[in-house]
């Protein structure tokens, strides 16, 4: 494993190598400071407490930051896991929302572990928690930390075709995370969350500190395998609810065996603490409806996205009356037009909005409410939108 020196404040969680440049009073209260001017020659304001955009009208200092709202990460959210405690393998995801979800279960965002002691064996965690710290004998005192954040738009970034790499604030030496917009964007000038002010890196990238970490961890992950097992059930077999992931590679998998791809599906009892079916399925039907494991995919990673809230619909070509799944950028770029393979026809969008990304996957879930146990539960992430 690589080795590296990293500071860290007091009470903070730093990601990873970053440097202490301010004093940083202890408290949720913000800490709000002038970071320099706007195009338009208004200052700009920064909360170095929770890293986020402080200015309010007129070039003025706000009361609070844009994250005041959000609670801080507390010692009690995290995990200290040393891999070598795991010989089986460890495994982190972004936890995201199901795209589909007739259970009574709280959201559940931020970092999904798995560990086990043997390859064979059963799960020793199985949870998820707001950040993780990794310790070793080889790794920095203190351990190296993935917040929430991070693992969620390695998702999206992932699930979109895009790679990352790490960025350091070339000002502060602050970890950046571009997030959003920005995720799904490689692009040379960064907004620093330490310092608050732009940096130019050497070249286009997307940013995320969850690189560096695996970096320093000595850890490469291969691609995953589509998974070989089908499911094929009922709603109503599961009265406890059923919830549906698009599966997205791990970004930390320290296991022998091959990580599956393919459609996440829970389906629980009746009042059963811990899911019945829980397994990824490179096919799955229910109620006779088979769902299309990239429409899956995408729709979780587009959901996660604040900038295309309410933006992705499934626009239905007139002639074939099938739904148009866009690709390439288009699945997260806004258009007023979407092209239908079938029948290479061009079809506007109708509608409120007429800058949409379209996926049929709507529908299909439209079609699975009409057997649902109880009614589908719409979860947000509450994330907040960041573009140009």
């Amino acid at each position: 494993m690589k080795t590296s020196t990293m500071k860290r404040r007091k009470g903070e969680q730093q990601n990873l190598f970053g440097t202490t440049a301010v004093a940083i009073p202890e408290g949720n209260a913000c800490h709000i400071v002038d970071v320099g001017k706007r195009r338009d020659g208004g200052t700009r304001y920064w909360c170095l407490k929770h890293r986020a955009d402080a200015t309010a009208k007129y070039g003025k200092p706000a009361t609070a930051c844009r994250t005041a709202h959000v609670p801080l990460i507390a010692e009690k959210d995290i995990l200290t896991l040393d891999f070598a405690t795991y010989p089986g393998g460890v495994a982190f995801w972004g936890a995201v929302p199901p795209v589909y979800d007739t259970t009574r279960l709280p959201l559940d965002r931020g970092i999904h572990v798995h560990s086990r002691i043997t390859a064979e064996g059963g799960k020793e965690l199985d949870n998820t928690f707001r950040a993780v710290r990794i310790v070793g004998k080889d790794l920095p005192e203190g351990g190296l930390v993935v917040d929430e954040l991070d693992a969620i738009y390695y998702m999206a970034t992932t699930v979109f075709g895009y790679t990352m790499k790490q960025v350091l604030c070339t000002i502060c030496g602050y970890p950046h995370l571009d997030r959003d917009w920005f995720s799904v964007h490689p692009h040379v000038r960064h907004l620093c969350a330490g310092c608050g002010k732009h940096f130019r890196d050497t070249g286009l990238g997307i940013g995320n500190p969850i690189c560096g970490v695996r970096d320093a961890c000595g850890i490469k992950t291969d691609a995953p395998k589509l998974s070989k097992k089908v499911l094929d059930i009922r709603q109503k077999d599961y009265p406890g609810g059923i919830q549906i992931w698009g599966s997205n590679p791990a970004f930390i998998w320290t296991g022998k065996n091959a990580e599956a791809e393919g459609i996440h599906v829970h389906g629980y009892l009746e009042g059963a603490a811990m899911p019945e079916a829980d397994e990824t399925f490179g096919k799955v039907t229910i109620d006779g409806i088979t769902l299309d494991p990239l429409e899956v995919r995408l729709f979780m990673a587009q959901s996660a996205l604040p900038s295309l809230k309410d933006r992705v619909v499934a626009v239905k070509c007139p002639k074939c009356g099938k739904g148009i799944l866009d690709e390439g950028d288009l699945t997260f770029t806004p258009s007023t037009t979407h092209h239908c393979k079938r029948c290479a026809k061009d079809v506007p969008a109708t509608g409120r909005l007429r800058n949409v990304v379209s996926n049929p996957l709507p529908l299909t879930l439209a079609q699975l409410e009409k057997f649902a146990v109880r009614p589908v539960q719409k979860h947000d992430l509450g994330l907040l939108p960041e573009t140009i």
